[in-house]
């Protein structure tokens, strides 16, 4: 089938170009000069980017073609200020804005489809933004901000607007149909069309894709599947229009979670029995999961399902004109999730056999373990206990945004009201599970020989299953939100602007928590073999159960965030600019949950940035040069350990940096080279406490972990000819510290990648390598393993191995 769908894709792009030949050859260049590009992200109106107060980077639809990234991740790796992990595959990746630390998602920036939020809260638990977004050719543009205005424009988001812009449809009827395959059993179409239905009146667009592979890491089952559809009708009229738009999403992914490492210093290299760059613990021998549960029935779970949002979206958008100047816009959406997550994620770093059967309370010499699928003893050097986590989610969000605007001559005056309701349930259920220390692992038993097999306590493991249910959590988080804001640009006279801008929030949030209970099975009348009751096993004996004792909470937030900043426009293409920006971000769902009975503790996250910016644009050279300084308060970190305790503690921030991003055309445009880096430094500032054992620590001044002082990315590519392009890229990522306590060293790393296309009239063939050299590059230690190792034995979560991707793309 895989071989015929490509069969059929070239006879038909053949049978096209044939129809083509002798057209214009469109030329494939890079990306289109930003002197005149216009940008709405972040801004009351439409403006040109030279005349942004901004820090601003856009991309169109033609620049994310040549880009092809394997993710939305990968896409937002190219823009300055964004410090981007990719390693957890094609959705759950995380992204620091600025210095911003955080447990990881999308936590204080804002992503955005068509101006609204994909989901009103990018950070909650397990719930990523970019679970619920794919990039595909429904994609117009991207633009994504900065710090700046975000706050005036989207809640929770002092770190920047990340907007998915979607194609709409034109008088001219045309599309994209595109064929992708790769060496990772990768089979993947896109289509998107557009066009009037009645000409100058009623346009529509809709478009997909449908994709299934194996992973960039060997899973032994389908790692990713699944698609989404996307569709827009728009009616104009003479004062203004109407839009409405649906979006379905149903796709399910793996989520890739660290791996063991061998580390001295600076040097990475595969723990022994482990791939570092295609191995994974997420494999089909450990996939299948089923345990009676201590209230009743059995809980069962299959990790080949991964990470499985089904979304569905509703949309609206009104535009009229009112005369006199006044214009009335209204957005208005409605999102729907359901969503299955389950994960391995490791409980700590492999361990000896014997260590690991010492902690389980059995002495030297009187351990046996044996393999679960076929009950032979066997004698491996390292052990591993992993978590098996299964979490479902049921989310709503119903969000409007009423905005009225008014021109002057010097400038607009805009007026909103913005209401969020939204909503999400979730239920946990995780247990651990113990297997060997490979990439492809073995499910095994662990017993006391000591004792007979009728003994308490003989077995250590139920089928594999060391912690059957350790930890449940039914919980539900409600927020309600109420933003009005106003902003004013004012023109002081043909170059010189001022903008200035206020948000104020009435925000309630509320939910509740279930208190659990522990239990065992040892009186259930169950057994663990059709023989011995599970008295003989340990693997039950700390059981949660949900009990009947709820802890409702509330808590309301009243803030007004603000910025104002000047525009200079040197000459067409010369610009400079400052900002000042006060913004905040409410506390996430996990310092609402870990402080139910005392809110008084926690707050919300304060933000003050200053950022001042120097803009070049002109046909052949871009360049944006914008130093900022930023401070945070109330900083929460609520990373969750794999026992199912969170961290819960509290900092104050400061980073001072550098944001650089340019683009040049070079020799009559035969060399397009693009590239983008940031230089900064983020500190702790106040971060002092106890920790849970009732030891105290000091962490002012260092670092914060798991965002690098300086990281890059520069991608030259040559026009061969008009038709015949060739690229690389080269992604440098700093050394970092997992920890606050900056004992672990993340090493830096470079990343290569490379592609070649040939334009056949209007048909596209690329090739696109990534990790072109197999390097072994971590984002991320192990953040749930509590106190860090150091040198030796480590786990870590590293980049994805070398891929290659082949496409066919047909544009009419």
């Amino acid at each position: 089938m895989k071989k015929r769908s490509i069969f059929l894709m070239t006879g038909v792009a053949m049978f096209y170009f044939h129809n083509a030949y002798g057209q214009e050859t469109v030329k494939d260049s890079t990306k289109v000069s930003s002197i005149d590009q216009v940008v709405i992200t972040g801004n009351s109106n439409p403006k040109k980017k030279i005349e942004s107060s901004t820090a601003i980077s856009t991309f169109s639809a033609k620049e994310i073609q040549k880009q092809n990234p394997i993710s939305a991740a990968a896409l937002l790796q190219r823009v300055p200020g964004f410090a981007v992990e990719t390693s957890g595959g094609e959705v759950g990746n995380n992204l620091f804005a600025r210095g911003i630390p955080s447990a990881g998602a999308y936590e204080f920036v804002q992503v955005q489809e068509d101006g609204l939020p994909v989901f009103e809260d990018g950070a909650l638990q397990f719930a990523n933004a970019d679970m619920f977004f794919r990039v595909d050719n429904t994609v117009s543009r991207l633009e994504a901000l900065r710090g700046g205005s975000g706050s005036i424009y989207a809640n929770n988001s002092p770190g920047g607007l990340i907007n998915f812009i979607s194609k709409e449809g034109t008088n001219t009827f045309k599309g994209t149909a595109k064929l992708e395959t790769g060496s990772y059993g990768l089979m993947r179409t896109d289509v998107n069309v557009g066009g009037a239905l009645i000409q100058d009146k009623l346009f529509f667009n809709v478009g997909g894709f449908y994709r299934v592979d194996n992973g960039l890491r060997k899973t032994g089952f389908k790692a990713n599947e699944g698609g989404q559809i996307k569709m827009n009708l728009k009616y104009v009229f003479d004062k203004g229009y109407v839009k409405a738009y649906y979006k379905k999403l149903d796709d399910r992914n793996t989520f890739y979670l660290p791996i063991p490492l061998i580390q001295n210093g600076n040097d990475l290299k595969g723990f022994p029995g482990f791939d570092p760059n295609y191995g994974t613990y997420s494999y089909r021998s450990i996939s299948q999961f089923n345990i009676p549960q201590a209230g009743g029935g059995f809980f069962q779970r299959n990790l080949e399902d991964g990470i499985h949002p089904k979304v569905d979206v509703i949309g609206v958008e009104f535009k009229y004109d009112l005369g006199n100047n006044f214009t009335v816009l209204n957005k208005t959406r409605y999102t729907n999730i359901n969503m299955n997550y389950t994960g391995i994620f490791p409980a700590g770093g492999p361990q000896l056999a014997a260590d690991f059967a010492k902690n389980k309370g059995i002495d030297a010499n009187n351990y046996q373990y044996s393999s679960v699928s076929n009950g032979q003893s066997v004698s491996p050097q390292y052990v591993q206990e992993l978590g098996f986590w299964a979490i479902d989610k049921q989310m709503r969000n119903f969000v409007n945004d009423l905005q009225f605007n008014y021109k002057f001559d010097k400038g607009n005056i805009t007026a909103g009201f913005y209401k969020s309701n939204w909503k999400s349930h979730q239920y946990w259920n995780w247990s651990n599970i113990l297997t060997t220390a490979t990439d492809k692992p073995e499910l095994l038993n662990l017993v006391d020989k000591s004792l007979s097999p009728t003994d308490n306590g003989y077995s250590k493991t139920y089928n594999g299953v060391s912690s059957m249910s350790f930890l449940i959590r039914d919980s539900q988080i409600q927020g309600s939100l109420n933003n009005i804001y106003l902003n004013v640009d004012y023109n002081v006279t043909d170059d010189l602007s001022l903008n200035g801008g206020i948000r104020y929030s009435r925000d309630f949030y509320k939910g509740y928590g279930v208190g659990t209970t522990t239990a065992n099975l040892n009186n259930s009348g169950l057994t663990t073999d059709g023989t011995h009751s599970f008295a003989t096993t340990t693997a039950d004996d700390n059981m949660a159960v949900l009990g009947n004792k709820y802890t409702y909470w509330n808590y309301d937030i009243s803030k007004v965030s603000y910025t104002l900043a000047t525009n200079y426009k040197i000459n067409r293409e010369n610009a400079v600019y400052a900002r000042f920006s006060s913004g905040f971000r409410s506390p996430n769902e996990e310092a609402y949950h870990n402080n139910m009975a005392n809110l008084g503790i926690i707050k919300p996250v304060l933000t003050n940035q200053l950022e001042v910016g120097y803009k070049y644009y002109s046909r052949t050279f871009d360049i944006a040069v914008i130093p900022f300084y930023s401070t945070l308060k109330n900083l929460s970190f609520t990373d969750i350990y794999s026992n199912g305790v969170s961290e819960n503690k509290f900092a104050n921030t400061s980073n001072l940096g550098v944001e650089l991003e340019g683009y040049a055309r070079l020799f009559s445009n035969v060399l397009e080279v693009t590239f983008n880096g940031t230089i900064q430094n983020p500190k702790y500032r106040n971060f002092t406490g106890r920790n849970a054992d009732g030891s105290t620590f000091d962490y002012n001044g260092n670092v914060v972990r798991r965002i690098p002082k300086f990281y890059f990315n520069i991608s030259p590519a040559v026009n061969i000819t008009k038709e015949w392009r060739a690229y690389i890229s080269y992604n440098y990522y700093g050394k970092r510290f997992q920890d606050e306590k900056n004992i672990q060293v993340l090493p830096s790393f470079s990343e290569f990648g490379a592609g070649m296309s040939y334009q056949l009239g209007k048909i596209r063939f690329a090739i696109d390598g990534t990790n072109i050299f197999n390097t072994i590059g971590i984002t991320e230690g192990d953040p749930r393993a509590g106190s860090p190792t150091g040198d030796g034995i480590i786990m870590a979560r590293p980049i994805m191995g070398a891929a290659v991707r082949g496409s066919i793309t047909l544009d009419f």
